[in-house]
């Protein structure tokens, strides 16, 4: 059995994706061509070995449109014999592109890989790919009728079922802001934040270490709406911005081998990636197929909670990771342990393998062995991945 080892893994600090966040400036080519440069440039890598880069990316339109990966190997530097490809799992688009590395080093077709992923919410917003077009077709709605509904009534759909009240979502949301505030003040994601062209600082602009429950419980609803609440009566409006993940800029890249050539290479990986799964499941829910992803990762890694030291679970919405919390029985001291997508951002094509930089460091700091990270996606879907530190 050939092991395929994370190598490295970089990211660039998350941005506020508006107008004047601070890598609003920033191509998306670029922000993702910074990651590539310095992750094969710290390892001492010829970015000619590198055999494919394989990135995320969700709004490939526009700006990030003709296959962004392979625009940002060229913009980086790299020989023009390094293909590259660009996938879409939606908000699971780089922990795809990781789960494609490892499955082409176990399957021996390559040694060497970038998994990598890019979102520019400030010049390639959300849905701006998909305009007045319907793209969903007459299947669809006949299958669901009514229609599917956007992510911010799938998350109030998600904490009715669940019952979790408007309290435990901004709690939720102020102790993610706590725990990155601290981990940012102790330098836990310094090792892997790199410096991007014309940007102040690596800090990550999201962050907001003074929220407060109090403060959060100020803001208003966000996706409150007369005709979704006809249709779903048993919606309260219990989502806002503030225990919501915020649009975001970002982009993060891990270099991924077989286990013998890093050896070769005289490097030191800093994790085996040991399984993977997705899962689909109620797209009406959308985003609950963590619950389903992460019970079948764990059966084929043949693990079980008690198992796993450290979880990660994107924070899309708070709801997502307190209702997984739930149905897994997960203690709450094991999970996003160094806070999560409402603090440190959601780069759509890009949180994936931020995720997974934000796990292996935690691996890293408390000695764990095993770390489990997972993703909702739209349309129903979510990736799983357990991590092996070496």
């Amino acid at each position: 059995m050939r092991d395929a080892v994370i190598v490295d893994i970089v990211r660039t600090p998350s941005g506020k994706g508006k107008p004047g966040g601070k890598l609003a400036h920033l191509h998306p080519v670029d922000l993702l061509a910074a990651t590539l440069r310095e992750l094969v440039a710290r390892n001492g890598i010829d970015p000619g070995l590198v055999e494919d880069v394989i990135g995320g990316c969700v709004t490939q339109a526009g700006v990030q449109a003709a296959n962004i990966t392979r625009s940002a190997v060229l913009a980086a530097g790299f020989p023009v014999t390094v293909p590259a490809t660009t996938v879409d799992r939606q908000c699971g688009s780089s922990q795809q592109a990781l789960h494609f590395a490892a499955h082409t080093v176990v399957a021996g077709a390559a040694d060497v890989l970038i998994a990598c992923g890019v979102e520019s919410m400030s010049l390639a917003p959300l849905w701006s790919n998909v305009g007045e077009a319907d793209p969903y077709g007459t299947g669809i709605a006949e299958r669901f009728p009514g229609g599917l509904v956007q992510q911010g009534i799938a998350a109030e759909l998600v904490a009715a079922r669940w019952k979790l009240t408007r309290e435990e979502l901004d709690d939720y949301a102020c102790r993610s802001h706590q725990r990155a505030a601290e981990a940012t003040a102790s330098g836990v994601f310094a090792p892997d934040l790199v410096a991007v062209p014309d940007c102040p600082s690596t800090e990550d602009e999201t962050l907001r270490p003074g929220t407060t429950v109090e403060q959060l419980g100020r803001l208003r609803p966000s996706f409150v709406n007369e005709r979704m609440a006809q249709r779903f009566t048993e919606i309260e409006w219990r989502v806002t911005a503030g225990n919501s993940s915020p649009l975001t800029d970002g982009a993060a890249a891990a270099l991924v081998m077989n286990a013998d050539t890093a050896a070769q290479f005289g490097l030191r990986p800093r994790a085996r990636i040991h399984s993977t799964a997705v899962a689909g499941d109620d797209p009406m829910l959308m985003l609950m197929g963590v619950v389903p992803a992460t019970r079948q990762v764990l059966d084929r890694a043949g693990l079980a909670v008690r198992d796993i030291d450290a979880f990660e679970v994107n924070e899309a919405f708070a709801c997502v990771p307190l209702a997984w919390q739930r149905e897994l029985e997960v203690p709450a001291e094991r999970l996003n342990m160094h806070g999560g997508a409402i603090a440190l951002g959601h780069p759509l094509g890009a949180s994936g393998i931020r995720i997974a930089s934000t796990l292996i460091e935690t691996l890293e700091r408390r000695n764990g062995r095993f770390g489990l990270q997972t993703m909702c996606e739209a349309g129903g879907m979510a990736n799983a991945t357990i991590i092996e530190r070496l």
